[in-house]
């Protein structure tokens, strides 16, 4: 599998040739938990025919999911007989927190696995990164306080490049690089944290979450227009990021006194 492309849907067992057991592990997990959140409610049967993943592997994750709490078994309908057991997103117990680092501000919310926004608050964005993170830990903390339940993780999009492979960024509008976000939060509210450029999450979210006829398509690009702007780009149903991450990064450069901006992707 091209390590530029993230596994967001669904994944050709075929282009993994080689990789470690828990790296195919974790692949595997995935494809079955978007099958449950796309197509659920599912049935064990249909998610190992359509994955060509064996039954034994199957029942194996569904029972890992099942103990994280983020799937649960449900009642199809009777055709007569017994009721089919059906697989379902837990979406009333697993929370996520969201931070959208913004320019002018930053916008945190918890949701739950349907994407639907629990609680939601807002602040001015701190360009200081010390400071930026402490807004975002106190938030964090409040945002974990009023939910009451278990919190899965928390998700970061900022207007800059993330690099997937290094975990390195940089956010020009701040002039931030290889800043210790994640490990600042997950040192203090003990949550695994995500961090993924805007338009890439954006366009991610669409995918997820996006209306029912952009679901279908598997290749687009989104625009992202804010105070600066940003492009995600969808190939065969996957966030193509390109080395470093930098895929889809606008850029602009003077090519002589009083000339026109020139703008490249």
């Amino acid at each position: 599998m091209d390590s530029q492309f993230s596994p967001v849907r669904r994944i050709d067992l075929k282009k993994v040739n080689v990789a470690r057991s828990n790296t195919i592990r974790d692949i595997n997990r995935q494809i079955v938990l978007n099958y449950v959140r796309e197509l659920g409610p599912i049935s064990r049967a249909e998610i190992a025919r359509e994955t060509a993943l064996q039954r034994s592997t199957v029942s194996l994750i569904v029972d890992e999911l099942s103990a994280d709490g983020l799937i649960e078994e449900v009642s199809g309908e009777s055709t007569g007989g017994r009721p089919p057991s059906l697989l379902s997103l837990r979406t009333a117990d697993a929370v996520a927190i969201g931070v959208d680092l913004g320019i002018v501000k930053t916008v945190m919310a918890t949701s739950d696995l349907a994407g639907r926004v629990l609680e939601q608050e807002e602040f001015p964005t701190d360009h200081d990164v010390n400071n930026a993170l402490t807004k975002m830990v106190e938030c964090a903390q409040r945002l974990i306080r009023k939910n009451g339940g278990t919190i899965e993780g928390i998700g970061i999009s900022l207007p800059g490049v993330v690099d997937p492979e290094t975990g390195n960024l940089y956010v020009p509008h701040f002039n931030w690089r290889n800043e210790p976000i994640a490990e600042t939060l997950t040192r203090d509210t003990s949550l695994p944290v995500t961090v993924d450029n805007d338009a890439n999450a954006a366009a991610l979210a669409e995918l997820w979450f996006g209306r029912p006829e952009i679901r279908e398509v598997r290749d687009f690009i989104l625009v992202l227009v804010e105070e600066g702007l940003g492009t995600g780009i969808v190939f065969d149903g996957q966030v193509y990021r390109g080395e470093g991450g930098s895929a889809g990064e606008f850029g602009h450069m003077t090519i002589g006194t009083g000339a026109p901006v020139a703008w490249a992707v």
